[in-house]
């Protein structure tokens, strides 16, 4: 909640904390006007981490908070939001190339939609072997590609070469999770986008798929707040 609430605060232009502290103190929660819900704009929070700064510092999250902040991305439309969420992390989503998809069972369905937006926008895919073959079933164009422990060239290879420019990893399982942690080093040493989950992933397809970074409007905060 200590970076929710000012978010959620930001986000609507009103100050819940100090009108939680005065409910608190006695005041009658309905003594103050209610909220307008009906935004016309999504605002998205991306944390930002520190492993730039860590050579050999692993990126996958655990319950301890690792984050040294948050960027907000604000428009009219969750794409765009979601867009601009991560150019204020620092992360450029790619607008061609070729993407690595390696994910658990759970998320081989879930992030079929992904990839085949990524398809339909020209992106070349690779997967390794079990994605790879699922994805194939569904009709999608997938690429073999090594894991680490079946020899070179491998995906770390390919990275470290420049050939790939956008990473979608989700593990499951401890070995899983030891498995990929050179590819998420190898993705934070060349500073190539890295999603975790399938609901990222597929909010990262969609941004790429529906916005055009240059056309990206910038608007004071006011200026949202007060089309309301």
């Amino acid at each position: 909640a200590s970076r929710t609430v000012p978010f959620v605060a930001k986000a609507i232009g009103q100050p819940i904390a100090k009108i939680a502290a005065r409910v608190m103190a006695g005041e009658k929660l309905d003594s103050f006007p209610p909220f307008k819900r009906d935004l016309d704009y999504m605002a998205v929070k991306e944390a930002v981490f520190p492993f730039s700064r860590f050579p050999g510092a692993d990126p996958v999250l655990s319950p301890e908070m690792r984050s040294t902040g948050e960027v907000m991305g604000i428009d009219k439309d969750f794409p765009a939001a979601f867009l601009k969420s991560q150019l204020g992390a620092g992360m450029t989503l790619p607008r061609r190339g070729k993407v690595f998809v390696s994910v658990k069972e759970s998320d081989q369905a879930p992030i079929v939609p992904a990839v085949r937006t990524l398809v339909e926008m020209g992106f070349e895919i690779v997967a390794t072997g079990g994605t790879q073959r699922y994805l194939a079933e569904q009709g999608l164009p997938v690429e073999r590609v090594n894991k680490v422990a079946e020899g070179q060239p491998n995906i770390v290879d390919s990275m470290i070469d420049g050939e790939i420019d956008l990473v979608i990893n989700t593990t499951e399982g401890w070995q899983s999770l030891v498995d990929s942690k050179s590819i998420r080093a190898t993705a934070l040493e060349m500073k190539i986008p890295y999603y975790t989950t399938a609901a990222a992933s597929r909010a990262a397809a969609e941004a790429i798929r529906t916005v055009e970074p240059s056309q990206l409007e910038v608007r004071a905060m006011q200026d949202y707040y007060s089309a309301n």
